[in-house]
């Protein structure tokens, strides 16, 4: 009889018993070489993007924080040093304080009514209608067109007498209901907040359809099949579902009713007797026309100051839960 006689694990070629020779230097050396130019084509990146954010927003902020604190006309350098008496006006300057309550209500308006219709005209445009790529070509063109555009436009059509608005008005028999509508105190705000949903509503009008288009069509039809009608299923599946889409475009609109200048400069340049006016606005007037630029610095710090506050407090009581979420996804994806 004859026995095979087979080399242990052990002892096979290549088996645990085999001893493997060190790794060289110059394969750790290699592996080194390799990490260090991963390093630096990732700084290779970085720098100019970090060097840009340096040159043209970081220092700028910090010039504007510098020059705050002193009585400065924007020629030289600033040298009248006078502590906090810019930001001590802020709160004693009857314009500045306009500013913030018509913010305050751009923002309430905005929120009432702005971003409700635009979430309306997205569930209807979500639906299968006739042309309705057309429709949402229309909604969305004039957000594509710049502000000044627009501007003059509405300048033109708002025009006392013999503008579009008033003519329309007196064909239909209610030519009382027109009057000047950017120099009237009493209309101003409500015709530029009129100017600022046609130009915004539909860019929110896509981020909601975006959403729209992201919940899955089983869910609503599951709860069509539980007897749901059209609104318990737009509260119970739609409006949950789109809620982190909501809360991104209302933070957009906080943010652009805090930071709009362009639109209101071009329309009325914050007349009549400041009643439309910005905190932009009022920013450009004394740095640009009435050379305080020490003033406008210390608004402009406050612009950022609010904008800071706002968007850390946003994120922290309400984008939290879609903060976590997207980083709880993240990880899962990276395991």
């Amino acid at each position: 009889m004859t026995s095979t006689f087979l080399p242990s694990a052990d002892k096979q070629p290549g088996g645990p018993g085999v001893d493997r020779p060190p790794p060289s230097a110059d394969a750790g050396h290699g592996r080194t070489r390799r990490r260090v130019l991963h390093w630096l084509t990732a700084v290779g990146f970085q720098v100019p993007a970090l060097a840009l954010f340096l040159v043209l927003v970081l220092l700028p902020m910090l010039f504007a924080l510098y020059a705050a604190f002193f009585r400065w006309g924007g020629f030289g350098m600033p040298s009248d040093y006078i502590g906090g008496d810019n930001f001590t006006r802020l709160f004693e300057d009857p314009v500045f304080l306009g500013d913030l309550w018509r913010c305050l209500a751009l923002v309430v308006l905005s929120l009432a009514i702005q971003l409700p219709f635009a979430l309306a005209m997205a569930v209807l445009l979500n639906q299968r209608l006739r042309g309705r790529a057309v429709y949402r070509m229309l909604f969305f063109a004039p957000y594509v067109l710049s502000e000044a555009i627009t501007g003059v436009l509405f300048g033109m059509i708002f025009a006392p007498d013999d503008g579009l608005a008033d003519q329309i008005l007196g064909g239909i028999g209610l030519d009382g209901l027109g009057g000047e509508w950017f120099a009237d105190p009493s209309t101003v705000m409500a015709t530029l907040f009129l100017v600022m949903t046609w130009k915004y509503f539909g860019f929110h009008m896509m981020l909601y359809l975006a959403g729209l288009q992201s919940i899955p069509r089983e869910l609503t039809e599951a709860a069509l099949i539980d007897g749901a009608n059209a609104w318990q299923r737009f509260r119970g599946v739609t409006l949950p579902l789109l809620a982190p889409t909501l809360r991104i475009s209302v933070f957009l609109s906080v943010i652009g009713a805090i930071q709009l200048f362009d639109l209101v400069w071009v329309t009325t340049a914050g007349g009549p007797d400041h009643h439309s006016e910005t905190m932009a606005v009022t920013l450009f007037q004394y740095g640009f026309k009435r050379y305080q630029v020490g003033y406008a610095s210390a608004i402009s710090v406050a612009m950022f100051g609010i904008s800071l506050v706002f968007a850390l407090a946003y994120q922290r009581f309400v984008l939290r839960r879609d903060l976590e979420g997207a980083t709880t996804t993240m990880r899962g994806g990276a395991r």
